[in-house]
């Protein structure tokens, strides 16, 4: 088996299906929550948008420290920049998968906050992460649109939107 190609063959349908969620959200509703202990909208979409890019920090580094960086998410003002911003992050993360070789998949990676260890895993472990967290983040932004009566589509088959169901 090709490690590298099934991950490959895996973004892009994740992708695909990240893609057609993130061009529901609506520019109108960017600072809806539904929850005061929840994400915005705008929140979680960028935070989804950018997750792609997560595989180039699991290819060309083996630790993310976030007391370290400076990490800031994107100002996203429209949906047009959210969709652009998706698009960037997967293009990175993409050709990052492509520069992956299968030696290094067991390569260890940590992501901590100094001396607090959040997950201790291999350079695989991390993609899957990613991919784990791409699924988890997407789950959520249904439920955000679904509350805000927006039809959504299907992921793994058809929504109950899809299927006209009421």
């Amino acid at each position: 088996m090709d490690i590298i190609k099934e991950l490959l063959a895996e973004l892009e349908s994740e992708g695909a299906i990240t893609r057609k969620m993130l061009a529901l959200v609506p520019e109108d509703r960017f600072d809806w929550a539904p929850h005061r202990k929840s994400m915005t909208l705008i929140q979680l979409a960028t935070h989804l948008a950018e997750i792609p890019s997560w595989y180039t920090l699991a290819v060309d580094q083996d630790e993310l420290d976030f007391n370290e960086g400076a990490y800031q998410p994107t100002s996203i003002t429209s949906n047009a920049e959210l969709m652009a911003l998706f698009e960037k992050s997967y293009r990175s993360g993409k050709n990052a998968l492509r520069r992956l070789s299968e030696a290094l998949l067991d390569k260890p990676w940590i992501m901590r906050g100094g001396e607090a260890v959040y997950l201790d895993t291999t350079k695989y472990g991390m993609v899957r992460h990613a991919f784990s967290q791409t699924i988890h983040h997407r789950a959520q932004l249904g439920v955000f649109l679904r509350l805000l009566d927006i039809p959504i589509p299907g992921s793994y088959g058809p929504s109950a939107d899809e299927m006209g169901s009421e």
